[in-house]
């Protein structure tokens, strides 16, 4: 076998481009590998991160002969210590934390008998203060106030920012809402989030981003379409919505140019309008652990890295400079 074809292997069912070192074990890790992606890993972003992860440690793996009956923790460290010298802590933390997914995968579909990985131990990053840039309650208006409501993509734009910004969800788990992931709940009107890992999270609707929801949904005439996706793309030409969903990439460039409008010159990313909203929240005295709860996350210390309360300094603690 040449040499450029060592790292890849034709998988015969599927025609799925194996490591060579999955191949090399036969049908029932092939399988087993596929289904790691496929099954277990439901995330699309998450699954292309750790499938990079995942093929640049078993072509490390492959051009030193090893196998995955052969590969030992020494090994696993050996490339952790050397991947450390050209890439940052956190993304040597995902390669390993990858591996290490994928490696007791493995052992659970009886591949390999342990995981040779499970005692290796990533550099320590602690990360204590949130870098996700955001803004300010009022920014946050004024991007709001100035999205033309005259429009089908206005309305829409609108909504997806209120709705990430009121309810702090990941711009993932928003664009794959369906039609009926909004619904009554009695009176009150909540919003079924997709999660990580096919989870669900269920939080009220904040009066704003109903009111958002509802223009968008009545002028966009989806209310029928309930199985249908919520946040849908569009027809660059004739601005008409699609039936399919709207994509990550087209809602951050959304997000960038409705900011540059009106001046907004902020490093804007998608999940800034989840820091905003957490932001404005603590600085109106709410409670970390209801914020927790409303993003979803399983610590206060997440969710504290969203919190830019402590960014802010006021002009009246620089009077405190008694000189």
């Amino acid at each position: 076998m040449s040499e450029s074809n060592r790292e890849l292997v034709q998988h015969r069912s599927g025609g799925v481009i194996l490591p060579a070192l999955i191949a090399n074990e036969g049908d029932r890790a092939g399988r087993r590998f596929v289904e790691f992606f496929t099954a277990q890993i439901r995330n699309a972003n998450t699954r292309k991160a750790y499938a990079q992860a995942v093929g640049q440690f078993l072509r490390w793996c492959e051009e030193r002969r090893l196998t995955l009956h052969t590969l030992e923790p020494i090994a696993v460290a050996a490339y952790v210590e050397e991947l450390g010298a050209t890439r940052s802590k956190p993304t040597v933390k995902q390669h390993l934390a990858a591996v290490k997914m994928l490696l007791d995968w493995l052992v659970t579909g009886q591949i390999i008998p342990v995981n040779p990985a499970a005692s290796v131990r990533g550099p320590k990053h602690v990360v204590t203060k949130g870098v996700t840039p955001y803004l300010s309650a009022e920014d946050a208006r004024t991007l709001l106030n100035s999205i033309e409501p005259a429009t089908l993509l206005g309305l829409r734009d609108r909504a997806l920012i209120a709705v990430m910004t009121y309810s702090f969800a990941r711009v993932t788990a928003v664009l794959s809402m369906k039609v009926d992931d909004y619904y009554a709940n009695g009176k009150k009107w909540r919003l079924r989030l997709h999660e990580k890992g096919g989870k669900f999270l269920e939080v009220p609707v904040h009066h704003k981003a109903e009111e958002y929801l509802d223009a968008y949904i009545h002028a966009a005439r989806i209310d029928g379409d309930k199985r249908g996706p919520l946040f849908r793309a569009a027809n660059r030409r004739t601005g008409e919505l699609k039936t399919t969903p709207l994509q990550r990439n087209d809602a951050w460039a959304m997000v960038k140019r409705r900011a540059a409008q009106v001046g907004l010159t902020h490093k804007l990313c998608n999940h800034s309008f989840r820091a905003t909203g957490i932001t404005a929240f603590m600085a109106a005295g709410g409670d970390i652990d209801v914020a927790r709860k409303i993003a979803g996350h399983a610590s206060t210390k997440t969710t504290q890295l969203y919190n830019r309360t402590s960014d802010e300094i006021t002009l009246d603690e620089i009077e405190r400079i008694a000189i």
